[in-house]
């Protein structure tokens, strides 16, 4: 990666919290620290690897670590819907081992979400993992408690499916036993929430004598908070902070992050406190986000009678790191990453879509330097999709490639997506026409209706390889194409194109009170091939380079 970083500008960013500092799809983060290492674990949803783990020694610079359930020994997303999957994974530490608890949601209809809870652990958060210990699926956002006496407690929201009835009926816990690695005991009901309601995302934490229960409340989008209450006994009862929501961007359109909320805190071995946090960008005020759901830190201080705050109780860009104290204006720089596939395994912000990589279906030894993707099904299918793809980071970038494809037939298609989920998509490719000749075409899916872009067509000559491009340039998108080696001239083809409609806003679908269609993820830029025909095509893709400015 090239950046435009000076060296004064390096001694700032590490003393400085620069938000988010997860850009693009990573909610619902659970942060932890073992020792001088911090770590956050954030939800994936249908995406491979599941559950994202970045690593930090500062708080302000945070690298990408493998994803934690890289197989399906450990999850299996096969037929899993959109914005289903991973929800609100949490990472904690105890006698020398991590644990990750982790939700499969199934469903978003009538009412039920069939969540299914698991842990599994680890030496190292690298892993490898054990294999899963099935728990309950009362509800979703479940966490582990070690409390000080050695016990350790699972709490989780409790989902009352039942119609008529508050379907997010509160907190509540129960202890497991690590040793036997079950659960034992009565199931407790600790807390009922507030007024701000849609109580979920508990993470409970003993400090000075009390037990402090942090919640997300408020639903997931405009709204959104984060609840503190607290409690002499681990069991109840628990009073909320009479002053209200630690952080939440309510009645703030003004700010930079909104639906700041869903939060977990950490400590520094200097006794310093931070929040984790989720937030989004809209390009306008209380617009789409584009970007899905991001994650941002906060300095904590602590009142006089024992309450934990964030300043103004409203997320800000800039944050005085550990130890720091000042903040300077945060800026954009530009960077390019490119990679060459010349690793034995697919880069570390590479994901792939409900199914795990593996060498039946991408490889990058069948040809040195290159990414081999077999076809897989349509976007529709939601059991073989062929999707490997990056999470868009910023308002502006791109993403280019070079594709070497001989399609068969129209059933045969392999290029460039810009996507949000099986519903709303971008798809520039080349195919074949009805003569067997391969031709360029660019499709859009808009809510699940499939559509050709006017005016994109065009029969290829001169050779196989073709340069793909898509630019994110806030709202709008575009592409262009080129002929080998990508490099240019750059062609666009196609109107500017709306990316709005990659967005959590647009993809939720709400029918009479009950969610048809949710968005909880961010838009993605990705290297996509269909053999709908199931007849064995592959398309070789020769480096690609993702640029943000």
């Amino acid at each position: 990666m090239t950046s435009h970083t000076t060296p004064a500008e390096v001694e700032t960013e590490q003393r400085t919290i620069h938000n988010p500092v997860l850009p693009g799809f990573h909610p619902d983060p659970s942060i932890l620290r073992v020792g001088t290492d911090y770590y956050i674990a954030t939800s994936t949803f249908e995406w491979f690897p599941a559950v994202r783990l970045h690593h930090s020694t500062d708080l302000v610079s945070w690298r990408p670590m493998r994803g934690a359930l890289t197989e399906k020994r450990l999850l299996d997303l096969t037929g899993a819907g959109d914005s289903c999957g991973v929800w609100a994974p949490n990472l904690t530490w105890a006698d020398g081992l991590f644990y990750l608890v982790y939700t499969d949601v199934a469903t978003f209809l009538s009412g039920y979400w069939d969540p299914q809870n698991y842990v599994v652990t680890a030496t190292d958060p690298s892993g490898p993992w054990s294999d899963p210990v099935v728990l309950h699926g009362r509800g979703f956002d479940a966490s582990f408690f070690h409390d000080d006496d050695g016990t350790t407690w699972m709490l989780s929201m409790v989902a009352d499916w039942r119609p008529g009835r508050n379907r997010f009926a509160g907190i509540s816990i129960q202890q497991y036993d690590r040793s036997a690695r079950r659960l034992t005991g009565p199931e407790h009901m600790i807390f009922t929430g507030t007024a701000a309601a849609l109580t979920e995302g508990p993470n409970l934490y003993r400090i000075d004598g009390w037990y402090y229960l942090v919640t997300a409340e408020g639903g997931t989008s405009w709204e959104h908070q984060v609840t503190v209450a607290r409690s002499r006994e681990l069991l109840g009862p628990y009073e909320a902070d009479p002053a209200g929501p630690m952080i939440t961007s309510l009645g703030r359109p003004d700010l930079a992050l909104q639906k700041a909320g869903h939060g977990s805190l950490v400590s520094t071995p200097d006794g310093e406190w931070f929040l984790a946090h989720l937030v989004g960008r809209p390009y306008t005020p209380l617009g789409r986000c584009v970007l899905g759901r991001e994650t941002a830190i906060q300095r904590v201080t602590w009142s006089p009678d024992g309450w934990p705050r964030v300043d103004g109780g409203i997320p800000v860009d800039d944050v005085p790191g550990p130890g720091a104290v000042s903040a300077s204006p945060s800026a954009s720089l530009p960077s390019d990453e490119a990679d060459e596939f010349d690793s034995a395994t697919l880069g570390l912000d590479w994901s792939t879509l409900r199914r795990p990589a593996g060498p039946d279906w991408v490889t990058l030894a069948a040809r040195p330097g290159f990414l081999r993707i077999f076809g897989g099904q349509s976007a529709a299918g939601r059991q073989r999709p062929s999707l490997v793809a990056r999470r868009v980071t910023a308002f502006r970038c791109s993403l280019e490639t070079v594709v070497e494809f001989e399609p068969r037939n129209y059933r045969q298609l392999a290029g460039l997506t810009a996507y949000y989920n099986s519903r709303n998509w971008y798809y520039l490719h080349v195919t074949a026409d009805d003569d067997g000749r391969p031709v360029l075409d660019l499709l859009a899916c808009d809510n699940g209706r499939v559509s050709v872009v006017p005016g994109v067509r065009r029969p290829l000559t001169g050779g196989l390889g073709v340069g793909l491009r898509a630019t994110f340039d806030g709202p709008s998108l575009t592409f262009a194409w080129a002929g080998r080696p990508g490099e240019g001239p750059w062609q666009d083809v196609g109107p500017v194109l709306d990316a709005t409609t990659l967005s959590d806003e647009y993809a939720a679908n709400v029918v009479a009170g009950e969610p048809e269609a949710w968005g909880f993820t961010g838009a993605f830029l990705g290297l996509w091939v269909q053999d709908l025909g199931a007849e064995g095509g592959f398309a070789d893709f020769d480096r690609a380079v993702y640029r943000t400015w």
